[in-house]
Formats: C-alpha cells, sequence, structure tokens
C-alpha cells in the first residue's frame, strides 16, 4: 500500500485511494480560514471550560472532551448545507453541536443538567439533540449512531431533499457489528451518507494496533464496495478539501463514503480517564507540532494577520463561553415533575 508523509504534520497518509475522492488541501481566503480559527478555538475555549465546571462538580455522569479533533467537525461541517443536510455523532458531541449553530448558552446548560438547557437538561453531555438545527443527537452506546446516520441518509433518498447525512464515530466504534450492517445496506441503496471515522488512535484506551487486524480504517467498507479516504485530520484545510470532495461525490448519488480522519485527543478518553496508557512526551509532541489551532494561526500570522487581531478573537470567544458558563449555573434545574414527560410508553 502506497503511503505518503504530509508536509506540514509528518503524519502518514495513504496514496491508494478511490480516484473519484482524489483531493486537494482547500485554499482558504483570510476571512475563511478566520472563521475556520474561530470555530475551533470556540470549541477548544468551551470544552476547557466544561472540563473545570466537571472539576467542581456542576457537571455530572460521563463527559467526553473535544481538545484536540477540533479541525475535524470544523473543516466537514463548514461545508455540508445548514438546513438541509443532517448530523449524527456519538457521546463526544459538544463540538458538533456549537457547530450546527446551536448557542453555546444552552449547550452548557444541557452540560449541567438545567432547564435551559437543549434537550431540558435531561440528555446531559452525551445524548444532546436537535432536529430544528439537523444535529440527531449525541449517543452514548458505542456505534449505535452509524446505524441511525444511514437512516438519515435513507430519509434524505426517500424525501428526495437533496439533503446527506454526516455520521461521526470513532475508531473504536469501528469495530462493531452494527457498523458493517449500515455500511452494506448503505452502498446496496446508494444512501447519501459520509461515514466519519474519528481516529484518534486510542479508542477508549487501547492503541489501535492492538484492537484491529486492519489498522488502516479507510479501507473498512472495501468488502461492501463502500470507498474510503484517509486525512490529515489535525489540518483543518485538508479536512475542508476533502470533504468537499466526498460531498460532491455523495451528494450526487454514488453512494457512502468512509472518510477515516487521523486525528488525537488531548484529554483522556473521559473526564475520568487518567491517560496512563500514553506517554506524556507524546501528547506534549502532537501539541507542540500538529495542533491545529496553531496551525491555523500560523497560516494567519502569514497572511498578514496581527496577534493583537488573534489576541482580540481570543479574548472576545473566552468571554462568550464565560457568559455561556455563567448562564447555565444561573438557570434552574428541571421541576422534579418533568421526570414523567418525554418518556415514550408503549402499550401491549
Amino acid at each position: 500500500m502506497a503511503r505518503t508523509k504530509t508536509a506540514k504534520s509528518g503524519a502518514e497518509i495513504a496514496t491508494d485511494m478511490h480516484p473519484d475522492l482524489a483531493f486537494q488541501t482547500f485554499t482558504a481566503s483570510k476571512d475563511q480560514l478566520l472563521e475556520f480559527y474561530k470555530q475551533m478555538l470556540l470549541i477548544r475555549r468551551f470544552e476547557e471550560r466544561a472540563g473545570q465546571l466537571y472539576g467542581l462538580g456542576l457537571i455530572g455522569g460521563f463527559c467526553h472532551l473535544y481538545i484536540g479533533q477540533e479541525a475535524v467537525a470544523v473543516g466537514l461541517q463548514s461545508a455540508i448545507t445548514p438546513g438541509k443536510d443532517s448530523v449524527v455523532t456519538g457521546y463526544r458531541d459538544h463540538g458538533h453541536m456549537l457547530l450546527c449553530g446551536i448557542d453555546p448558552k444552552v449547550v452548557m446548560a444541557e452540560l449541567t443538567g438545567r432547564a435551559a438547557g437543549i434537550s431540558q437538561g435531561k440528555g446531559g453531555s452525551m445524548h444532546m439533540f436537535s432536529v430544528e438545527h439537523g444535529f440527531f443527537g449525541g449517543h452514548g452506546i458505542v456505534g449505535a449512531q452509524v446505524s441511525l446516520g444511514a437512516g438519515l441518509g435513507f430519509a434524505h433518498k426517500y424525501k428526495g431533499d437533496g439533503g446527506i447525512a454526516i455520521a461521526y464515530f470513532g475508531d473504536g466504534a469501528a469495530n462493531q457489528g452494527q457498523v458493517y450492517e449500515s455500511l452494506n445496506m448503505a452502498e446496496l441503496w446508494k444512501l447519501p451518507v459520509i461515514f466519519v471515522i474519528e481516529n484518534n488512535q486510542y479508542a477508549m484506551g487501547t492503541a489501535i494496533a492492538r484492537a484491529s487486524s486492519e489498522v488502516h480504517l479507510y479501507r473498512r467498507g472495501e468488502s461492501f464496495r463502500v470507498p474510503g479516504i484517509q486525512v490529515d485530520g489535525m489540518d483543518v484545510l485538508a479536512v475542508r478539501g476533502a470533504s468537499e470532495v466526498a460531498i460532491d461525490y455523495v451528494r450526487s448519488g454514488k453512494g457512502p463514503v468512509i472518510m477515516e480522519m487521523m486525528t488525537y485527543r488531548y484529554r483522556g478518553h473521559s473526564m475520568s480517564d487518567p491517560a496512563k496508557y500514553r506517554s506524556k512526551e507524546e501528547v506534549q509532541d502532537m501539541r507542540e507540532h500538529n495542533d491545529p489551532i496553531e496551525r491555523a494561526k500560523k497560516a494567519l500570522e502569514a497572511m498578514g494577520v496581527g496577534e493583537d487581531v488573534l489576541k482580540t478573537i481570543d479574548k472576545d470567544i473566552r468571554t462568550r463561553v464565560s457568559e455561556a458558563a455563567d448562564f447555565a449555573e444561573q438557570s434552574p434545574e428541571p421541576d422534579p415533575n418533568e421526570l414523567y414527560t418525554d418518556v415514550l410508553v408503549g402499550s401491549y
């Protein structure tokens, strides 16, 4: 298998991918790159604050942070059509929600279990949802969202609305059986679905080579004739360039695509994970040489964007996140009677 190193990150990216999915790094204008930078920075600062609130006991249950992986969702979701396309993901879902246009205040309120949250405080970190914004959930069951993504793709095709579905899942979920059932059906029925594997290399805590006989996950659809591409997920411009090609392929009726995003999370799998399966040196090396926000920052500086402008952006985003946290802390908890609403009851 042919593989090559990218000039910017040194990450090995395969070159033996489907010819219809050949892509180039996106050439962004200054304004476009500034927007990508702001979106990634918003996710980073939001997640940092969420980690602080968890430590203070204001967020209960599990909490999975997206720090380090921001370029994946930003690059991809900047290329889809709001109000037309659908997004579904797993439990590491805060950043995806923000990119769907959901107010950070109601996302933070949901994290803290408040009535003002996007799911009225009933979903918490792992189970947010907003049909209005085309976001069909964070999902706590590993790999469950992949089948739902295929279903969303079926709905788009059935209605003929021209929309596509984006189904995110991780390298750990890539070994789940329902993933392959979904790939088979999606290709059989030529469903407009992009299956995005966010390969942060460790699943819950096990290195991918110890859990997968085929570690190049973009090839997982070959037996179903689902083409795949592998992308440097630490480079927002590479992700955007690959996403445009994948979206065009899927939207044209050719069927589903797998996008394997080679990325990395700086924190543990969840807030309860000390991440002792990685060395501090490995994490620090990724932060210093592959951080998606720093790479965008350097590119902006090369375009003539001054340090003062970037500092102002960071200050504004920190203020916005602080306001979201204050809103969440000051919002009331749900009324106890809400325990009995929005519950699906079956009769036999």
